[in-house]
């Protein structure tokens, strides 16, 4: 028993280890403006992310390909990236007003521009966290692409083998049979050393109608290039802009958010008024407001939860527009993102809620002036959480004069990792600590576990980790970070930037109540420590649906009975 624990500690120390190296050399590279992949700066984050191996990117490590790690990081980068020799990262530098269409991956809201056959440009407004997120996806397809490479050169790097011409063969024919795709796809499996099985399942979660064959299309272009690579020298190369490297850091998308948003609070008279800030998605506090009321013919008899399906559903687009328009004429002000933030914004006027509109309702004892404003903003990733909730709590200042924001209240609801327990059991945080240090933010959780007790969830309550990216998450840290004294339950992205702008807003800065109530809850998205349960093995479908509205409704009672 000793023996294990031993070396268990060891692997956890080897991949604590790992994900600093491969941060202190993101951090290198972007200082230094530019890589190459398979330079010595590129072998040191392939060797980093192989010694790490993530839960996500699953065989990372072997010599097969990982076909589910592929999916998840293909979902996240934009489509026609692996045809790219040169990936440039860049700040926001008005590529908008050209006449590029911007592709935006289904996964992460960010622009991207393919300039030209060769060239991808990726829009970073989100800080690093958005950087070390891309690098560590493209360090993954590149090593992903050198396997490929590895098993299709022979005879010394002069010829290709037999399966790989034939894959190419079909991929550069203009007219193709179904029969013609499936010859292809059993030679893919045998260059991607996977069974006939794999690669159609792979095959049909990637394809879409416009580009039916996106997988064999991919694995050509992975492969390709890596070959041109080792046979001419034509190497791969990510570039870091002038632009991006002198703003990063400095809160420029940020800034400019919240000045959009206090500017609308001003125009609203609704500076002075009780403020409750929540960060959540962009339909759960809408929908638990309103739905029950908006939804009443469609839904006379029907419990709440199966209103929240049905409008989860694509299918029922018609349905969220009926609430949507119901909300906006019961005081909700949408602003769509202009700042390049990509973080929408609802603003929720209590005091303007029509007579039975709402499902939740207030004391009669408060005065108008004294109904709260709820603000809703859509998710921040990672850093970017420090830079927008920072910015938000600033005073307004026009000219000498500044306006201090009435804060009462900022819960935070979000997806996690939980480290016991399946996808939808409940999370309740009484601190977060920062991966990688020691750093530790303590609060006191308006929010119990005891709230969320007797809906079938599983409920957890001790410390979160805020790890620098989901994408490193690694089995041996997180066993260690579970059974050590840290208490660990669960691992999120965002809770530590949130905590420390609110605690530097309201202990130090004093621009917001020292006595602010703050609110953290999560929902599991997956479970890194169990084999099949991670990110990679695909969304929550409707298994979000109750833990999501269970944690808003608890927010907002307390919100409406405060």
């Amino acid at each position: 028993m000793m023996a294990t624990e031993v070396k268990q500690t060891t692997r956890a120390q080897e991949s604590t280890n790992a994900i600093e190296r491969l941060y202190i050399t993101m951090r290198h590279l972007l200082n230094r403006g530019f890589y190459k992949p398979s330079g010595v700066s590129g072998n040191a984050l392939r060797t980093a992310l192989l010694l790490l191996r993530p839960e996500i990117y699953g065989t990372i490590a072997d010599d097969k390909a990982e076909l589910n790690g592929l999916i998840y990081v293909l979902e996240r980068l934009p489509e026609g990236i692996e045809e790219c020799r040169f990936i440039n990262l860049t700040s926001d530098e008005g590529f908008a007003k050209s006449h590029l269409k911007p592709i935006v991956p289904p996964k992460r809201r960010r622009n991207c521009y393919r300039i030209d056959d060769e060239q991808m440009n990726v829009e970073i407004t989100r800080g690093r966290s958005d950087i070390y997120d891309i690098l560590t996806h493209l360090t993954f397809l590149f090593i992903e692409s050198g396997k490929i490479c590895r098993r299709v050169l022979v005879d010394d790097g002069t010829s290709t083998i037999r399966d790989w011409d034939k894959l190419t063969e079909f991929v550069l024919s203009e007219e193709k049979t179904s029969e013609q795709r499936e010859v292809a796809l059993i030679h893919c499996a045998n260059i991607l050393s996977r069974t006939f099985d794999e690669v159609v399942e792979i095959q049909n979660k990637l394809k879409t109608p416009e580009d039916p064959d996106r997988f064999l299309n991919v694995i050509h272009w992975l492969g390709k290039l890596a070959i041109e690579e080792e046979t001419t020298g034509n190497k791969r190369t990510i570039t870091f802009s002038p632009l991006l490297r002198e703003r990063l850091g400095h809160h420029i998308h940020g800034e400019k958010w919240a000045d959009r948003i206090k500017a609308k609070l001003k125009n609203h008279n609704l500076l002075h008024r009780p403020l409750h800030i929540i960060s959540a998605n962009m339909h759960s506090v809408m929908n638990s407001l309103f739905a029950k009321k908006a939804l009443a013919d469609e839904f006379p008899d029907n419990d709440s939860l199966e209103i929240y399906k049905a409008l989860s559903s694509d299918k029922n687009k018609s349905l969220n527009k009926k609430v949507k328009n119901h909300a906006l004429n019961n005081g909700m002000l949408f602003l769509e993102d202009e700042s390049g933030a990509n973080i929408d914004v609802q603003i929720f006027d209590t005091a303007k809620f029509g007579k039975g509109s709402c499902c939740y309702t207030l004391p009669n004892t408060i005065a108008e002036d004294e109904k709260p404003v709820i603000f809703v903003m859509d998710y921040a990733f990672g850093e970017q959480a420090y830079e927008t909730i920072d910015e938000l709590l600033k005073p307004m200042e026009e000219g000498q004069k500044k306006t201090f924001l009435n804060v009462d209240s900022v819960s935070i609801m979000g997806k996690a990792g939980i480290l016991e327990g399946g996808k939808g059991d409940i999370m309740i945080p009484s601190a977060h600590i920062f991966e990688g240090t020691a750093d530790n933010y303590p609060f006191e959780n308006e929010l119990k576990g005891q709230d969320f007790e007797g809906h079938g969830l599983k409920v957890t309550e001790g410390t979160m980790v805020t790890v620098l990216g989901t994408s490193l998450q690694n089995r041996d840290i997180l066993q260690f970070f579970h059974e050590s004294t840290w208490n660990v339950i669960g691992l999120e992205m965002e809770g530590v930037h949130y905590q420390k702008a609110i605690q530097s807003a309201s202990q130090i800065r004093k621009s917001i109540k020292k006595e602010v109530k703050v609110r953290y809850a999560y929902y599991a998205s997956d479970n890194p420590l169990e084999t099949g349960s991670t990110l990679a093995s695909g969304g929550l479908g409707t298994t979000g649906v109750k833990p999501t509205y269970l944690i808003t409704d608890k927010i907002l009672q307390q919100i409406f009975n405060s």
